[in-house]
């Protein structure tokens, strides 16, 4: 295969992997004392700080956006990655862990829908094959078939509105890249989440208890830049190589990677679930190749 189909999927593939890594950095600031919405406001205003730092220094030309952009990157940022946030942590707080996961992984079932509906992009039994390996192998990963999940009305609501909003970012985006390059529509994505991040969090307070512990901070910095600025850039920069309903199950990789890290970094076990959801993870993967 060409070198030139390679490198978006890889790239999708990464930051999958890199929201994946998630875990490592919100854990532990949760287990410090931060709220859900303390980490959407470290997320998105820090995200929105690395990536103005980095432009000024590399690529000043990001800056520049026409106006008729500016809504769809509203859109991206207050709705696929601001409400996507605060809906998902907040799932978090009426079910499982593992059944919001579950929830938000119907996602890529929302993209392929409404690309086909909006720009007539083929669903194909290669493409739902995938689609159906992606989505059972969350089941897997999350502990579905272990039993015990249950979820009330207003995770069920929550938990497919997180789902939603997430996938509407490979949706706008797609439009916002019609007119503008990847790290562009990256930037104004994150001026609209980190804004809106300053209105639901309490950035002083955050702020302070980050300056006040070393530890915090790197765990802010790593939150941030790994498995937020660097993940959006690489999967904005695959988007608009790959066709939207491809891009969005190819990122299903991420909730593979999240169980590793549990087993990895946080000493969780590597059950029989897990591996048959990588396994799964990886076959899809092997199908959109």
């Amino acid at each position: 295969m060409k070198q030139s189909t390679y490198l978006p999927q890889a790239s999708i593939l990464l930051a999958g992997v890199s929201w994946g890594l998630i875990g490592l950095f919100s854990r532990n600031l949760l287990n410090a004392g931060f709220s859900p919405r303390d980490i959407v406001l470290i997320r998105n205003a820090g995200g929105l700080v690395l990536l103005i730092l980095v432009l000024l220094a590399a690529d000043r030309s990001a800056f520049r956006i026409r106006l008729r952009q500016l809504p769809w990157c509203a859109g991206t940022g207050l709705v696929s990655v601001l409400l996507f946030t605060l809906c998902y942590f907040s799932c978090q707080q009426y079910c499982s862990l593992a059944t919001a996961a579950i929830l938000l992984y119907t996602a890529p079932a929302f993209v392929v829908v409404m690309s086909a509906l909006l720009w007539r992009e083929p669903v194909t039994g290669r493409k739902l094959l995938a689609l159906g390996l992606a989505f059972l192998g969350c089941t897997f990963v999350s502990g579905l078939w272990s039993g015990g999940l249950s979820v009330s009305p207003a995770g069920l609501v929550l938990g497919l509105g997180s789902a939603f909003f997430y996938a509407l970012y490979s949706i706008f985006g797609r439009y916002a890249l019609r007119g503008s390059p990847p790290m562009t529509v990256v930037l104004y994505t994150f001026v609209f989440a980190g804004g809106g991040a300053l209105l639901v969090g309490d950035p002083g307070a955050v702020a302070s208890a980050l300056a006040a512990d070393g530890r915090l901070l790197a765990l802010a910095l790593g939150l941030a830049a790994l498995s937020t600025a660097l993940p959006y850039v690489l999967y904005t920069w695959g988007l608009s190589r790959v066709e939207s309903g491809k891009a969005s199950i190819l990122a299903s990789v991420e909730p593979a990677a999240a169980a590793l890290v549990g087993v990895l970094a946080f000493g969780e076990p590597m059950t029989a679930g897990v591996a048959l959801g990588l396994l799964c993870i990886l076959g899809c993967v092997y199908i959109l190749r």
